[in-house]
């Protein structure tokens, strides 16, 4: 299995504490998501975000839908997260979160793992694709966040 990556920084203008708990809260995980993906969270609400819980979710890709369920793996409370796939259309997924303060803002740092399935076969016909379309979910989510915290 050969994974790959994407990693993606960004520094937004507004305290650690108010952008974790931003991104502690699963249900924003629906305006971090691209509206054609369809993205609808399907764990009931309020969601208790630590080590062990829980998401699952319905979105579509390319028309195709696809259910996710995805467990957080480590909780480390107004610093990061990582959550791994446990159901899904990778054969393997893992998305650490951190945060850390810069000055008077906060630097947000995403890095995805993953690998895809059909081994070599999957990534010779895939995974061009798949670097194009997890770019283009990233660099949207980067916008919302400018966005959100100025």
């Amino acid at each position: 299995m050969r994974t790959q990556f994407l990693e993606r920084r960004q520094v937004v203008a507004r305290p650690l504490d108010e952008v974790f708990e931003f991104f502690s809260r699963a249900s924003n995980l629906e305006l971090l998501t691209p509206r054609s993906l369809s993205f609808r969270l399907i764990t009931p609400e309020p969601i208790e975000m630590r080590t062990g819980t829980l998401i699952e979710y319905r979105l579509r890709v390319h028309g195709l839908p696809l259910h996710w369920v995805s467990r957080i793996e480590n909780w480390e409370d107004g610093h990061g997260f990582v959550d791994r796939q446990l159901r899904g259309p990778y054969r393997f997924w893992l998305h650490r979160h951190g945060f850390e303060a810069v000055g008077s803002g906060t630097e947000v740092r995403d890095r995805v793992e993953y690998a895809l399935p059909l081994g070599v076969a999957g990534e010779i016909v895939a995974l061009p694709f798949v670097r194009r379309d997890l770019a283009r979910i990233f660099d949207y989510r980067r916008q919302v966040v400018a966005e959100r915290f100025g």
